[in-house]
C-alpha cells in the first residue's frame, strides 16, 4: 500500500500535538546543542609547565650573553615547554528539561508536517531480510536520500536488511529525537508508532 502524507488533521486524529510555527524554536537550539555537547568526551588534556618532564636548571647563565633572561626549558615560550590556559579534561554534557524536550519535538513535528515531509505506512517489514527488497520498498515511497523510518518496532530480518544502507536509518517511536528527524530528509512513520508519538508530545 503506498504511503500516505502525514497531514495536521492526521495529527489531531493521533493525538499528537504540534506546536505553532512560532513557538519553540529556542527549545529546539537548546535539546540539538545538548545532543552534542554530551556526545563529546571532554579528555583533551594539556600539561602546565610544571607538570613538563624536565628539570628546574638554568638554561644559560642570567647576564652576559645578550639573550634575553630565562629560567628553566619548561616555560611556554619554549618547543616542548608547558602550555599556558590550555584544555583540561572536563564534562561537558547538559541537561534539559522535560517540557523543554517536549516543546522541541513538538516544534520539530509542526513544521515536517507543513512541509508535508512526513508519510505514514501501515505497515513496514522486510520478511527475506534482502537489501535488494529493502531498497524496492523504500524507494517506492520516497526518495533515496536521508530517509529515517520511524516504527513501533522492527524484527530481526528488517533490521537486516537495512543494515548496509548509507541513506537510511530505523529508529523506534521511543527512542526518535529531535536532532535525527531535522537531519532526515523524508521520514516514513508506521502506524503504530503514533500512539507512542502521541504519548511523547502530550
Amino acid at each position: 500500500m503506498p504511503a500516505k502524507t502525514f497531514t495536521a488533521d492526521a495529527a489531531q486524529s493521533a493525538n499528537i500535538q504540534l506546536a505553532e510555527a512560532d513557538r519553540g524554536s529556542q527549545a529546539v537550539h537548546d535539546l540539538v546543542t545538548a545532543y552534542r555537547a554530551n556526545r563529546r568526551t571532554g579528555s583533551a588534556s594539556t600539561k602546565t609547565r610544571g607538570e613538563v618532564r624536565g628539570n628546574n636548571k638554568k638554561i644559560y647563565k642570567q647576564k652576559g650573553t645578550g639573550n634575553a633572561r630565562h629560567g628553566d626549558k619548561r616555560a611556554p615560550i619554549f618547543v616542548g615547554g608547558g602550555v599556558v590556559f590550555g584544555p583540561r579534561p572536563r564534562d561537558y554534557s547538559k541537561k534539559v528539561p522535560k517540557n523543554v524536550r517536549k516543546l522541541a519535538l513538538r516544534r520539530v513535528l509542526g513544521n515536517l508536517v507543513r512541509e508535508e515531509s512526513i508519510k505514514t505506512l501501515p505497515s513496514f517489514s522486510i520478511a527475506d531480510g534482502k537489501t535488494k527488497t529493502f531498497v524496492s520498498t523504500v524507494t517506492a515511497d520516497v526518495e533515496a536520500k536521508k530517509v529515517l523510518i520511524v516504527a513501533k518496532s522492527f524484527d530481526d530480518s528488517t533490521y537486516l536488511a537495512a543494515r548496509n544502507i548509507q541513506w537510511a536509518q530505523l529508529v523506534t517511536a521511543e527512542s526518535v529525537n529531535v536532532e535525527e528527524l531535522l537531519h532526515a530528509k523524508s521520514i516514513l512513520v508506521v502506524e503504530d508508532a503514533l500512539e507512542t508519538l502521541a504519548k511523547r508530545t502530550a
